[in-house]
């Protein structure tokens, strides 16, 4: 059992939790994630682990409702258990010896993947700019502590009701086209976003890596169900990733085979087929 220590609404659709577990909170590294499962039926869910602190034994997850394993984990509180975690998994980003300056991109809930990042390689002595992207300001999440970890935050909204209006990409290309020079790009979000970052950066020879959420099931790269084509070659995002170079992943397959089992998604949890 893994006890929650600390649970926070962030917003209306998304939830903080901080978890004690000692042993993946030694060895994660940023990019890794781990796979919860709340009770003996519960399905198993994956998530990046979005900070973790070694020497108090704690993971803390940043997650979306979006589904009934999601809303009942929300639904906790600070002193309730879940029954299973298990990770790290998956590899650590790998950062090239001679980066200086990395553009750290986060897209809506994404951001609580590209907050270790940045923190990581703002600890690291990089440079760091930070820009994240949201529908509207209700839902901007983590803002404070993107700054704490950016040479400069770029904040947009699709609405144009905090920060700058317009998509993370509009910013990208601004900063591009102004001579700022990335030796690396980290983006992680929605699909279409990072498909369209990898697009601005790619005439730029810039080196950008991606973090794919394709379906997955036991995360150990055996059930087949999170492949991927980068390069032409199939890969398993939770054995091989989940970090790819954007600019040698099918997007447009990745974002078919997220959508095949969306009408049978959590139907048997609905009509309490899942209790046996």
């Amino acid at each position: 059992m893994f006890q929650i220590l600390e649970k926070k609404m962030l917003n209306d659709a998304v939830c903080m939790v901080k978890l004690a577990a000692p042993l993946i909170a030694k060895k994660v590294q940023p990019g890794q994630f781990i796979i919860f499962r709340l009770d003996e039926f519960g399905e198993r869910v994956p998530l990046t682990v979005a900070d973790y602190e070694p020497e108090k034994g704690t993971i803390t997850l940043i997650f979306q409702l979006a589904g009934e394993s999601t809303r009942a984990f929300a639904a906790l509180k600070a002193g309730d258990a879940i029954l299973d975690l298990v990770g790290p998994l998956g590899m650590p980003t790998e950062i090239p010896e001679e980066t200086q300056s990395v553009c750290v991109i986060g897209g809506g809930v994404g951001c609580a993947i590209a907050y270790p990042q940045a923190k990581h390689l703002h600890q690291m002595g990089l440079q760091v700019d930070t820009i994240v992207g949201f529908r509207n300001k209700d839902i901007v999440i983590l803002e404070e502590e993107f700054r704490t970890c950016s040479d400069n935050l770029y904040l947009c909204t699709d609405d144009g009701s905090y920060g700058t209006k317009g998509f993370v990409t509009n910013v990208l290309q601004q900063q591009l086209e102004n001579g700022k020079k990335y030796d690396l790009v980290i983006a992680i979000g929605p699909v279409p976003m990072m498909k369209f970052v990898c697009k601005t950066t790619e005439p730029y020879g810039i080196k950008t890596l991606v973090s794919l959420n394709p379906i997955m099931v036991d995360g150990t790269g055996m059930c087949g169900g999170c492949r991927v084509t980068v390069g032409g070659k199939v890969k398993y995002a939770c054995v091989d990733g989940p970090d790819f170079d954007g600019h040698q992943v099918d997007f447009d397959e990745l974002m078919r085979r997220n959508t095949t089992y969306r009408e049978e998604e959590h139907d048997c949890r609905l009509h309490g087929k899942g209790n046996h």
